[in-house]
């Protein structure tokens, strides 16, 4: 091998290594091809900081980017960088109870089922009206429906609100939210599902910072009740009207057919505009968008339409899921200890700028120094969760000193580093021999899953903590989960 072509492959590496920063760990470097997808992504865009791959790093067959990543641009959206439907997230309930009963548990899990099954119904739980006010008020609209203390609201990132005043307010979002939208959205409103989506009960077997996990709501023994849900159909929706996703099912092209130029062509002003949305919407590639411009505007209002409907969904499951617990354990008390999106575009700062940050499978950090006022968040910093799976611990986390590092961002969980941990015998049945008592929607179990020890989950966490983007605050138990 020749000197020209060293120093040829040395600046290709300097070159891929300034377009992208690695947190990873010795025993699960970053995937190669992974990696190599982010980059040919990233490589044209008009980055505002390096792109973020954290652990738990991985590509799924039916995406365009793989999960645990941050992106951020200076000038541009770019919805590949997420999930089509934003605001997927996770929840964690604490719950004044000692550890249920086996029969309880399973009474719980068979109202879920009852009340939410799966496959869904088409019980429409919204009118076209409330499904406005969802996209326009976010979890204010859930708290004010279901009866959930407003107070709860500051443990929702952004108070589960983005404002839509700056883009025509409530009068807009009525005008451009698609019929075809509100009627979908009316359906299968704060449900949770199946997928990798889960409801579980937990025990906060350790406590890590006794200070920060008691601003937190948090103490050792209590239960926890934490879940894993979507932000329903409107984000889905509003998503694939703006470009053609990698995951395009038949039935939705059927759909897309008819609503995408009604929503983008029927109400054109001239041919400059119909000539740009056909090039950014209707191609098989998916365009940059330009902020600042009127089809920048009318994304980012959609985008904070979905993220608001998002956050509506989850606190009324939030407060569905109380009120079944109540009726199968009785009397009881609960507090939201966090509720965390992992995929979400927002305007940020980043190096002194404001930059669009899009996060893919990747919850947002901010330490306490940026949560300016927030009541708790603003001496703990952020709190998110970091999930393993049912045979393994999660954690509670909050945000660390040098999360800028990573764009303030975290991995929304450990679900492939332990199954590679597994897959490569690094890992190894629990020592004490526990078990997760696991429920499905068949109404079968329970049935008893041995659990694993924690070297995969704290691999993930290891990492964020060495490198001070986030720090543990509590391990949590499985006990029981529906999934």
């Amino acid at each position: 091998m020749g000197v020209a072509q060293l120093t040829l492959e040395a600046r290709a590496d300097r070159e891929k290594a300034e377009l992208l920063r690695v947190f990873d760990s010795h025993h699960a470097p970053v995937d190669p091809i992974s990696l190599a997808r982010l980059h040919a992504g990233v490589e044209d865009a008009d980055l505002a900081a390096p792109a973020i791959a954290l652990p738990d790093f991985h590509l799924k067959d039916d995406k365009e980017m793989p999960s645990s990543i941050a992106v951020a641009t200076r000038n541009t959206i770019r919805p590949t960088f997420t999930s089509a439907s934003v605001n997927c997230g996770m929840a964690l309930m604490a719950l004044d109870i000692d550890r249920p009963a086996t029969s309880a548990v399973t009474d719980f899990f068979r109202r879920v089922r009852e009340r939410f099954p799966y496959p869904p119904t088409y019980r429409r739980d919204l009118t076209p009206d409330e499904v406005v006010r969802c996209a326009s008020e976010g979890a204010q609209f859930a708290a004010d429906r279901f009866e959930v203390d407003p107070s709860e609201l500051e443990r929702v990132e952004e108070w589960g609100c983005l404002d839509v005043g700056r883009y025509g307010g409530v009068d807009r979002v009525r005008k451009e939210l698609p019929w075809s939208v509100k009627q979908l959205s009316r359906i299968r409103f704060a449900t949770i599902g199946k997928s990798n989506h889960f409801i579980e009960f937990q025990e906060v077997e350790e406590v890590l910072d006794a200070e920060v996990a008691d601003l937190l709501g948090v103490r050792q023994g209590q239960v926890t009740l934490q879940f894993h849900g979507g932000g329903g159909s409107l984000p889905g929706e509003l998503g694939l009207l703006f470009g053609r996703r990698k995951r395009y099912p038949r039935p939705v092209r059927v759909q897309m057919a008819i609503q995408k130029p009604l929503f983008h062509l029927a109400r054109v002003r001239s041919l400059d505009e119909l000539r740009a949305r056909k090039a950014l919407y209707f191609s098989r590639d998916f365009p940059p968008v330009e902020r600042d411009g009127p089809e920048g505007e009318r994304l980012m209002l959609a985008n904070a339409m979905a993220m608001n409907y998002g956050f509506a969904f989850r606190l009324a499951a939030y407060a569905n899921l109380r009120a079944l617990l109540r009726e199968s354990l009785g009397t009881l008390e609960t507090r939201l200890v966090v509720d965390s999106p992992h995929n979400s575009i927002y305007e940020e700062e980043v190096d002194g700028e404001v930059a669009l940050v899009h996060r893919h499978n990747t919850a947002r950090v901010y330490p306490a120094s940026r949560m300016g006022d927030h009541p708790t968040f603003g001496k703990t910093g952020q709190a998110i969760l970091v999930p393993g799976n049912e045979r393994t611990t999660s954690y509670l986390c909050v945000a660390a000193d040098e999360a800028h590092r990573s764009l303030y961002s975290a991995c929304h969980g450990a679900g492939t580093n332990i199954e590679r941990f597994v897959a490569g015998g690094l890992t190894a049945p629990d020592p004490q021999a526990r078990m997760t008592l696991r429920y499905d929607y068949s109404g079968a179990g329970p049935r008893e899953v041995p659990q694993l020890d924690d070297r995969g989950i704290d691999d993930v966490v290891g990492v964020l903590a060495r490198n001070r983007i986030a720090r543990p605050v509590a391990r949590l138990r499985p006990l029981a989960v529906l999934s």
